[in-house]
């Protein structure tokens, strides 16, 4: 464990994730059947060429998952393809920490804007 997650109060986290972007050996293609302690109910099977569904599972896994989990089910591109997409929806501290050990800072910043942060102007 790092310094840096030990200062931002990142120790529950980094305990359950992988030291290294490297470490994930998820698939990038299939389906995939989540262990019972990840399943939510109607979300056990996760197609991972499904985007919406992909995401919602790497957001389980990194919410709730083990180590092990972590490594397993989330593939490296893929995570760093959806990360823009999925970070928002984690709590602060695991998404620096994701972002930190997973050098995910990058393709945050080229998040597409989202609906609420554009501008739109109306007559009244």
């Amino acid at each position: 464990m790092s310094l840096a997650d030990l200062l931002t109060g990142c120790r529950a986290h980094a305990s359950r994730l992988p030291e290294r972007l490297a470490d994930l050996r998820g698939p990038a293609e299939g389906t995939i059947m989540l262990p019972r302690h990840l399943a939510w109910p109607g979300l056990r099977e996760c197609d991972v060429t499904d985007g919406a569904t992909r995401r919602s599972m790497y957001g389980i896994v990194l919410t709730q998952g083990k180590r092990n989990d972590v490594a397993r089910f989330l593939n490296p591109r893929l995570l760093q393809q959806d990360w823009p997409l999925i970070r928002d929806a984690l709590d602060p501290k695991l998404r620096g920490c994701c972002e930190r050990r997973f050098a995910l800072v990058a393709a945050a910043k080229l998040r597409p804007p989202a609906p609420w942060r554009r501008c739109v102007q109306t007559a009244w």
